[in-house]
């Protein structure tokens, strides 16, 4: 399934209607959809390297638009989806996402927005946990327009040679600037108790 999601996200990148077709993969990669737009973000950018920012800034747009549904999706309707949350893949990561916004609130949507951690199940935790909306919305945008900014500008940088090693090397990255930043508000919480 998330193969064929993968190859049509690919498609569309190349279509003459793309950043249209971007900003609704990023809306709604942000609330319920698989496949992250990075798949669509990095071949448009190199197809289009002078329009590298004006691109990222339409995935941030779009993203953190989607991920204001997914925290209305928690905030009013978590009753409804819970059973098939917790009956899904999903269900241990959102968790996870509760956990994080109680040990480190807003951080926690910071680092879910820039890393590969799915961003819907914090969307969702954000509204079900009742997290301030503004901070939210703050977080959301800081932390996605890094990724899709760092994305856009690496690959108008490096060009294909240097989205081949990204790909190659993507989870190993996002999960140790995770690591990073766990390690960091650890070490915080350990020497400021």
């Amino acid at each position: 399934m998330f193969k064929k999601l993968y190859d049509k996200a690919i498609q569309w990148s190349k279509h003459r209607h793309a950043t249209k077709y971007l900003a609704i993969l990023s809306f709604a990669e942000s609330s319920f959809f698989p496949v992250p737009p990075d798949v669509m973000l990095a071949p448009m950018v190199l197809a289009r390297r002078e329009k590298a920012w004006y691109l990222a800034l339409i995935t941030t747009i779009a993203s953190v638009l989607g991920g204001m549904l997914g925290y209305a999706i928690g905030f009013f309707a978590f009753d409804m989806i819970q059973p098939w949350l917790e009956g899904s893949h999903y269900w241990s990561k959102y968790q996870l996402a509760e956990q994080w916004f109680k040990d480190w609130g807003f951080w926690a949507i910071f680092i879910a927005g820039f890393s590969p951690i799915p961003y819907k199940v914090f969307t969702i935790a954000g509204g079900a946990l009742s997290m301030l909306f503004l901070p939210f919305v703050l977080a959301s945008f800081v932390g996605r327009g890094l990724r899709f900014f760092l994305v856009a500008g690496l690959l108008a940088w490096g060009g294909e040679r240097f989205e081949a090693k990204l790909r190659q090397y993507m989870d190993i990255i996002g999960w140790t600037v995770v690591a990073l930043i766990i390690i960091g508000v650890g070490v915080y919480k350990f020497l400021n108790p």
